[in-house]
């Protein structure tokens, strides 16, 4: 993996995981001296811009992204070996329980986000979905451009855009189509064929 670091303000970090579209930062994970990882934090919600690159010198200046302003949840702690510092700087929106419909998804495996997407899209939508749609939905998500992959590095992100009117009539034609289903057992079967 090639690590970038990034700058502000005169401070500078390794980054071991960020996630990035275009020009604004989503996500960021940075190791370096306890100092300057809290110095890039702070200068990043203030509003000012880091710089990311794969050398120390140049790069691109990104500020955080506009769309998810608000709460950021900045987490640190000092690394065992006492030397480092790890930071992480997460949006609100990537939290399970925010009350916006909008999300951002953070994976650390593949095999997870169909799973990880459906739990968040349940949560914040009131049409009822059935966990064995997730994979369904995750591709719809991606198809319908709801859900964009954003350039990341260390970690899987998403951008999520959930359109409930839409999401609703796909479903209702994916239903009449039986691309969904929702299988029915036990008990449910014997009542349903004593009746």
């Amino acid at each position: 993996m090639n690590l970038l670091t990034i700058r502000a303000g005169g401070f500078t970090a390794t980054v071991d995981g960020c996630a990035r579209d275009e020009n604004e930062l989503w996500f960021i994970s940075m190791l370096g001296h306890q100092q300057a990882v809290r110095a890039i934090w702070a200068r990043l919600v203030k509003g000012e811009a880091g710089f990311f690159s794969s050398t120390e010198l140049g790069g691109e200046p990104t500020p955080l992204a506009r769309e998810a302003w608000g709460t950021w949840r900045f987490t640190g702690m000092r690394l065992p070996s006492g030397s480092a510092y790890h930071g992480m700087l997460i949006p609100e929106i990537a939290a399970y329980a925010t009350d916006r419909l909008d999300f951002l998804l953070l994976v650390r495996e593949q095999d997870d986000a169909a799973q990880l997407h459906f739990r968040f899209l349940a949560r914040r939508l009131e049409l009822p979905l059935h966990p064995s749609w997730a994979e369904w939905l995750w591709r719809r998500g991606l198809e319908t451009d709801e859900t964009e992959h954003l350039e990341s590095t260390g970690v899987q992100a998403y951008r999520c855009r959930p359109q409930p009117a839409a999401l609703r009539t796909d479903i209702g034609d994916a239903v009449r189509r039986r691309e969904l289903v929702v299988e029915t057992t036990g008990a449910a079967d014997v009542d349903l064929k004593a009746a």
